[in-house]
């Protein structure tokens, strides 16, 4: 996934004197890549980040600027990551029950639900500083509600909602999966009917008002007549989310996130930076009690490795101290028993460290692979032992035979233009269907593609 962090922003996070060229060349280097640095008119920059699938952690403003702060200082650069820990954190109790909301939760749909009122809101226009930096990161201003909700998403990567707390009826939330022919219009002027097996939330009157990590409802979105908000932040099973998403076609930025599977110990700093944000941009009042429901919280994995096996895996030898600095600055824990190096891995990095060579591979991108000496292989070739590949022989004398008798060998896509199975969500009219014969394409190719004579 392609990111967009402005330098300004980043600094928030990221205490460093490195120009904008030294930390788009250092992090490609030992981090998430960047492929393009931008000046804007105002003199910030924006980086263009290439975000693997399995390193969500770093899709957000505080996740490129954890990284830099351990990347730059391996190359003689000061850098260092400013807390994002909110002053108001200790003002609020989080319970699994409240008064404002009664809320029935299935668990296995939601590791964890978090909702709070916030009370007598003005909708407003965002200050000028808000929008600007949310137009940076291509996201349309609407109003000071919503633009938090989009602002602590891409700061944080934590996707967060609201709702008009009055539309929702009864005050009742029911998060569970949808079923088959369920209608509902998204904030978009969607409608949708459901396959079934959708997260979704119903209210007292059983009308749906979200289809979880797509989008919220219409019928409960926030107005300028909206005077109470519900704050919700939440996660959801991924992989219900990347099934929903795709069948519709609904390809949201909080769907995009949800999908790689968040840290739900995010979901605390996210929902009291919310908070925050929407009582001083709206002059609203939030109660103290934030509901959360959390059955399971992360207890942090071990993995461990001795210094021989990260020195063979990599292929150099590289002191013991420096495999630990390297891990602590990423944010590992670590214990040494006996010659093994046991590293407590964190809550934001326990989808894509499980192994030894996970550690491995953290150890040696930090130390930088560019570092490491390249040696070019030595020895013959090996060769292929006589009848090891028989049946790839005789597919390749088949193919050369008739080759030489004036055939063409043709490779065609399975997707067609008309057939009996069709595709739920194509790309294209041209290949809305699976082909179940190879007559029709062959016929095409002829077709467009006359020979001479």
């Amino acid at each position: 996934m392609d990111l967009l962090i402005p330098n300004s922003w980043l600094k928030k996070f990221l205490d460093t004197k490195a120009t904008p060229s030294e930390l788009a060349k250092y992090m490609s280097l030992c981090g998430p890549s960047i492929e393009r640095t931008i000046e804007t008119a105002d003199g910030d920059y924006i980086y263009h980040v290439e975000v693997t699938t399995n390193r969500v952690d770093t899709a957000s403003i505080l996740g490129i600027a954890r990284e830099a702060s351990v990347i730059l200082p391996r190359f003689g650069i000061s850098a260092k990551l400013i807390s994002n820990k909110s002053p108001i954190t200790n003002h609020y109790v989080f319970t699994k029950h409240v008064k404002y909301l009664d809320v029935i939760v299935d668990q296995k749909l939601c590791p964890r639900f978090t909702a709070v009122l916030i009370k007598n809101v003005t909708v407003k226009e965002s200050p000028t500083e808000i929008k600007n930096l949310l137009e940076k990161v291509n996201v349309r201003p609407i109003n000071n509600i919503v633009d938090v909700s989009n602002f602590i998403m891409h700061e944080l990567g934590q996707p967060v909602h609201t709702f008009d707390y009055d539309k929702i009826t009864g005050h009742k939330m029911i998060l569970r999966e949808s079923k088959k022919g369920e209608l509902i219009k998204t904030l978009d002027g969607k409608g949708f009917k459901l396959n079934g097996k959708d997260i979704v939330i119903e209210d007292g009157s059983k009308k749906l008002i979200d289809l979880c990590g797509i989008m919220g409802g219409e019928n409960s979105a926030i107005d300028r007549e909206t005077k109470n908000v519900l704050l919700f932040v939440q996660n959801y099973n991924q992989h219900k989310i990347r099934k929903t998403s795709m069948t519709l076609g609904q390809r949201s930025e909080a769907a995009v996130l949800f999908e790689k599977g968040l840290d739900c110990e995010n979901v605390e700093p996210a929902i009291i930076s919310a908070i925050d944000m929407i009582e001083k941009l709206s002059g609203g009042k939030a109660e103290k009690e934030i509901l959360d429901i959390y059955p399971a919280p992360y207890k942090p994995k071990t993995v461990s490795v001795t210094k021989a096996e990260i020195n063979k895996i990599i292929g150099i030898d590289i002191p013991t101290k420096d495999m630990i600095t390297y891990m602590e600055n990423l944010g590992f824990k670590f214990k040494l028993q006996g010659e093994t190096l046991q590293f407590l891995v964190p809550s934001w990095r326990a989808n894509d460290i499980n192994i030894r060579e996970d550690i491995a591979e953290e150890i040696a991108r930090i130390y930088g692979y560019h570092n490491l000496p390249s040696v070019l292989m030595s020895g013959q070739l090996p060769m292929n032992k006589e009848n090891s590949s028989n049946e790839f022989v005789f597919e390749a004398n088949i193919k050369n035979t008739l080759v030489s008798l004036g055939a063409i060998e043709v490779y065609n896509s399975s997707l067609v233009e008309r057939g009996d199975i069709k595709l739920k969500n194509p790309l294209g009219s041209d290949t809305a269907y699976l082909r179940n014969n190879l007559k029709d394409s062959l016929i095409s190719d002829i077709k467009n593609n006359p020979q001479e004579k």
